[in-house]
C-alpha cells in the first residue's frame, strides 16, 4: 500500500558557522525532528566569489551522527582525534560522534581561494541510548563507490539502505534509508519502505507529486506511516532526497551540538567539552 502525505513544509533560511546561509528543512517553527532524524540542512546552491566562503570552524558533537553529502564544491575536515579528510562532489562523510568529538568543516583552501559553486546537505541522525557514548568513527565514501541503481528514467544514488537491488556500502547503527533520486519529466518512481519507518522527502530541484500532492524546490514532504511504499511522479526533471528510518521512541534532550536522553547527560556533555575531555584539533 502506498503511503499518504502527512504534511508538506517549507525549509527556512538560517545562518550557521562563519556566515554560511543554509536552508533548514527541519527543525524549524513548522516542523520538529522526524524520529530518528534530528536536522536536515541544505548548503547552497550558491556561487561564491574568491575568499567569500566561510565554513564551520571547531565545534563539538555528542550523542548522534552527522551525514555530509556534497554535490558541488570541496570541503576539508579534521577532528580532535587526529582524523582529517577531504570531500569532493558526490562524496559522503558519515561521522558517528558518539561519546564526543571536536571537529571542523571548512572549504578546501584552493576552493576558498578561487571561489566557486557550493551545494550540499547535512543530515543529523540520532543514536539510540545504547550507542550515545560509543567510540567516535568515520565512514568516508567517495562518489565512485556509492552504488547507483537505474530503472526506466530513474537514477538512484544509494547512500544508505537499498533500492532496485542495489545496497549501500555504509554501515548504520539503526535501519536507515537515504536515497538521492533523479527523475526525468513525466516519469514515476516507487520505493519500498518498511512499514515501521518514518519517512520524508526533500525536493532538491524541480517539482513533482508525492502521494498525489505537489511539492517543489526546498520543500519537505512528510509521509504518513500507513503503507509499505512511497511514490514520486516528476512534473519537471526532478531531484529529491528520500530518507527514512526506524524510530527510536526514546526521550530527546538537545542543546546545540549535544543530543542526549536526559538533562543531566547534557550537563555532563557541556562539562566534558569545557574541561577539554573531547580533545582539541591539533594544527
Amino acid at each position: 500500500m502506498e503511503r499518504s502525505i502527512k504534511n508538506i513544509a517549507n525549509g527556512k533560511e538560517t545562518l550557521e558557522g562563519e556566515g554560511v546561509i543554509v536552508r533548514r528543512a527541519f527543525p524549524n517553527g513548522a516542523l520538529r525532528e522526524i524520529d530518528p532524524f534530528l536536522l536536515l540542512d541544505e548548503m547552497g546552491p550558491k556561487d561564491f566569489a574568491p575568499g567569500e566562503l566561510g565554513g564551520f570552524p571547531d565545534h563539538p558533537h555528542r550523542g548522534f551522527e552527522t551525514v555530509t553529502y556534497l554535490l558541488e564544491g570541496q570541503f576539508e575536515h579534521r577532528d580532535s582525534s587526529g582524523h582529517a579528510g577531504r570531500l569532493a562532489p558526490g562524496d559522503v562523510q558519515w561521522m558517528t560522534a558518539g561519546s564526543g568529538v571536536v571537529h571542523s568543516e571548512m572549504p578546501a583552501k584552493d576552493f576558498a581561494k578561487t571561489g566557486g559553486r557550493l551545494h550540499g546537505f547535512q543530515l543529523w541522525v540520532n543514536l539510540p541510548r545504547r550507542d550515545k557514548m560509543m567510540q567516535p568513527r568515520y565512514q568516508e565514501i567517495p562518489a565512485s563507490e556509492i552504488p547507483v541503481a537505474e530503472g526506466g528514467n530513474a537514477k538512484i544514488r544509494v547512500i544508505a539502505g537499498e533500492s532496485l537491488g542495489k545496497k549501500a556500502v555504509i554501515d548504520t547503527r539503526i535501519p536507515i534509508m537515504y536515497l538521492h533520486v533523479t527523475l526525468k519529466q513525466g516519469t514515476k518512481f516507487e520505493q519500498k519502505v518498511p512499514a515501521d519507518y518514518n519517512a520524508f522527502a526533500y525536493v532538491v530541484d524541480g517539482s513533482g507529486t508525492f502521494g498525489g500532492k505537489k511539492a517543489g524546490r526546498g520543500q519537505v514532504v512528510i509521509f504518513n506511516r500507513d503503507g509499505d511504499s512511497v511514490s514520486v511522479a516528476a512534473e519537471t526533471d526532478l531531484s529529491v532526497l528520500l530518507i527514512g528510518g526506524a524510530p527510536l521512541g526514546e526521550p530527546v534532550v538537545r542543546y546545540g551540538p549535544f543530543v542526549m536522553n536526559t538533562a543531566e547527560e547534557i550537563q555532563q556533555a557541556i562539562e566534558d567539552y569545557s574541561q577539554g575531555r573531547m580533545g582539541i584539533i591539533a594544527r
